[in-house]
């Protein structure tokens, strides 16, 4: 099966959007673009020139996914989440050339919240959380669950999403049983998890 691509929805030529994929209303999908399979692009979706993402990816409506973005397989960015690319912007001195961007990179699993800002140049890792309004300004730890303004690790995660309680350097998710280690910012799966 083919990418669905809605009728009022732009892919350019050159741009490259995998099988299963669906683009929904108002999408503007623009050269160079790869879109990995299985992805949902929700409405007024904008994927910049060169941007790559991976599989398994959701993008809920009004995000616009500039060059210099890379979205691992499983991301979810929620409505109207932001990201920037450039560091220090200013419409007198345009920066706008692939040199000039700052690649921000979101890794596998990583959920993303509605309204949060990622500014441009980190990395949120694994299975990290942000919450819904967070500002990002420094990379995120994997499991990590950030909040706040600027963003803050306030808990951890489970790769299913739900909160990790620590008792020592031990947790085991109560919705799934996964079993997580803990050493001071690192957060793994137990062997055997």
């Amino acid at each position: 099966m083919s990418a669905f691509v809605h009728e009022s929805s732009y892919v350019d030529d050159g741009a490259r959007i995998g099988e299963r994929t669906k683009v929904w209303h108002f999408c503007h999908i623009t050269t160079g673009a790869e879109i990995g399979t299985d992805c949902s692009l929700g409405q007024n979706v904008f994927v910049a020139r060169n941007v790559k993402i991976g599989n398994h990816v959701k993008i809920q409506n009004n995000v616009s996914v500039y060059e210099g973005v890379v979205l691992e397989d499983y991301v979810f960015c929620g409505p109207s989440m932001v990201f920037t690319n450039v560091r220090t912007p200013r419409s007198a001195f345009p920066r706008n050339t692939a040199a000039d961007y700052a690649e921000t990179r979101v890794k596998h699993g990583a959920s993303i919240g509605a309204n949060a800002t990622v500014v441009c140049g980190v990395t949120i890792h694994e299975w990290a959380f942000i919450a819904a309004g967070a500002v990002v300004t420094k990379d995120v730890p994997a499991h990590a669950l950030a909040a706040g303004v600027p963003a803050r690790v306030i808990g951890w995660v489970c790769q299913c999403g739900v909160t990790l309680r620590f008792e020592g350097s031990a947790a085991t998710c109560g919705e799934c049983g996964r079993g997580y280690r803990r050493d001071g910012d690192r957060v793994t799966l137990s062997e055997g998890a």
